[in-house]
C-alpha cells in the first residue's frame, strides 16, 4: 500500500473571530508552544506516512512560516516530505477552492505524480493523536472503497456533523450532512478518510462536472454510500475540534490541569512543532505559578494561575494572570489584571488595566453568537490602555491604540 496525505489547512475559523484575521485556523498556537496544524502533520509522520500536501488557502504567510521546509517533523526529503500548495491563477484554469473536495480535486496531480494507490484525506485543525496505520489495515482488510473515521458524540451535538448509520459489519449504509433531527444516530464523521485512488479520481472526476463548489460531506460520501463500498472506523481517543472562542479557551486550559485529556509528554508519541530559539522560562522572586504552562523565553514576575502562555510572554510584578491564554510576546503591565482572557501576540496590557472584570455576561453586540461566554478577546498588537477595565465578552480589534479607547470603562459585551 502507497500512502500519501492531503491536509486540509486553508480554514478561515471565521467563529474564532479577530484571533483568525491574520492567520489560517491551523496555525493557531495551543498548549503554549504547538500550533493547531502540528497534531495532524505529527500523526502522520508517528504513522510512517512521509508524502504529504498541505492545501491552504485563507491567510497562509504564518502557517506557511510555521512549516517551512518541514524540517521539525523530518519532512525535508529528497524524496516524498512535504508540499504546500495554495489556489493559483494559470491561462486555463484557477480559483479559490469552493469546498472541500474542490480543494482535492485541483490538487490529484500530487496524488498521481506519487503514484499512490491510497490516499489519506485529513483536516488540520483538530487536536488529536492517532495512529492511522490501524484505519489503513481496517480499509484494506474490508475491500473498502472509503473509510471513515467516526466517534460516538452527545444525542444533543449531532446536528454539528455527518453522521453515518452502519450495519453490523460497520459498512455505512446512511449518512446525513449535519442533520436538523436526532434521529440518525450518533456515530460522528471526524473529517478522516481513506480512499482508494482510482475512485476517488473517478467519483471527483465526475461529480466535478456536476457541483463546482464540491464537498466531500455534501455530495462525495453520500454518493459513494449508494455506489461504492463504504465503511466507518470507531475511534475511541481524545479529539476535539477547537473551532469556537470558547472550545479554544477551555481545550487550552484542560492541558494545563495536573491530568490532561492529551498527554503532551508521551515520548511514544511526540508532538513535533517549529521551536523558536528562546532561552528557558523564568519564575521572578516575586512570581509565583499554580496549574499552569509556560512556555519558553517567559519571564514571569507577577502571579499566574491556570493559564496557558505562549513563548515570550511577560508577567509584570503585581500582575495577575489567571483563567486566560496569552500568545506570543505579550506583555502584561505591573498591577494589571487579566481574567478569562485570550490575549493575542504581542498585546501589551498598560499598568493597573484589567482586562475582564465583573458578572455582567453580556454577549458582544458585534459577535453575540461566538462572544458569549464571558472570554474577552483582544487581537494581534493591540494596546490597552493604563488603568482601563474591559468587563466580559469585550472584543479588541488587532492594532487597536490608546487613542481607540474613548474612555477607560469597557463595558461587558463591547466591540473596539
Amino acid at each position: 500500500m502507497r500512502v500519501v496525505a492531503l491536509l486540509m489547512a486553508g480554514g478561515a475559523g471565521t467563529r474564532l473571530s479577530v484571533l483568525c484575521e491574520y492567520r489560517a485556523k491551523p496555525a493557531m498556537p495551543f498548549a503554549g508552544k504547538f500550533r493547531i496544524i502540528d497534531f495532524t502533520l505529527s500523526n502522520c509522520v508517528n504513522s510512517g506516512i512521509y508524502d504529504i500536501a498541505v492545501l491552504t488557502q485563507y491567510q497562509p504567510h504564518s502557517l506557511n512560516e510555521h512549516i517551512g521546509i518541514g524540517k521539525p517533523w523530518d519532512l525535508d526529503r529528497h524524496r516524498g516530505g512535504i508540499q504546500l500548495r495554495q489556489p493559483y491563477l494559470g491561462r486555463q484554469a484557477g480559483d479559490w477552492y469552493r469546498g472541500t473536495a474542490d480543494a482535492v480535486y485541483r490538487n490529484l496531480d500530487f496524488v498521481l505524480e506519487k503514484r499512490a494507490d491510497t490516499v489519506l484525506i485529513l483536516s488540520g485543525d483538530h487536536v488529536y493523536k492517532m495512529d492511522y496505520r490501524p484505519m489503513l489495515a481496517f480499509h484494506e482488510r474490508q475491500h473498502a472503497d472509503l473509510t471513515v473515521a467516526v466517534r460516538t458524540v452527545p444525542l444533543e451535538e449531532t446536528h454539528r456533523f455527518g453522521i453515518m448509520t452502519v450495519d453490523a459489519e460497520m459498512r455505512v449504509i446512511e449518512f446525513t450532512e449535519k442533520p436538523p433531527n436526532r434521529d440518525k444516530g450518533t456515530l460522528a464523521s471526524m473529517g478522516i478518510y481513506v480512499f482508494n485512488t482510482d475512485v476517488l479520481v473517478r467519483s471527483l472526476e465526475k461529480l466535478h462536472a456536476e457541483i463546482p463548489d464540491l464537498d466531500f460531506g455534501n455530495h462525495v460520501i453520500p454518493r459513494l454510500v449508494q455506489e461504492a463500498r463504504v465503511y466507518a472506523y470507531p475511534f475511541e481517543g481524545y479529539w476535539v475540534d477547537v473551532g469556537t472562542i470558547h472550545a479554544y479557551w477551555e481545550t487550552n486550559l484542560q492541558m494545563a490541569q495536573p491530568v490532561p485529556p492529551l498527554n503532551l509528554y508521551d515520548q511514544d508519541w511526540v508532538i513535533h512543532t517549529r521551536d523558536q530559539e528562546r532561552p528557558a522560562s523564568k519564575i521572578g522572586p516575586q512570581g509565583h505559578v499554580v496549574t499552569s504552562l509556560i512556555s519558553n523565553g517567559c519571564i514571569v514576575r507577577g502571579r499566574v494561575e491556570e493559564s496557558v502562555l505562549s513563548p515570550g510572554v511577560y508577567v509584570a510584578p503585581g500582575a495577575v494572570v489567571r483563567r486566560s491564554v496569552i500568545f506570543n510576546d505579550t506583555w502584561v503591565g505591573p498591577g494589571a489584571i487579566v481574567d478569562k482572557c485570550i490575549l493575542d501576540s504581542r498585546v501589551v496590557v498598560g499598568p493597573g488595566a484589567i482586562v475582564g472584570y465583573g458578572d455582567d455576561n453580556t454577549p458582544n453586540i458585534t459577535q453575540p453568537d461566538w462572544l458569549n461566554t464571558g472570554i474577552t478577546v483582544v487581537g494581534e498588537q493591540a494596546r490597552i490602555p493604563t488603568g482601563a477595565r474591559l468587563g466580559r465578552n469585550v472584543m479588541v480589534h488587532p492594532g487597536r491604540s490608546e487613542e481607540d479607547f474613548v474612555q477607560l470603562e469597557v463595558p461587558s459585551g463591547t466591540t473596539i
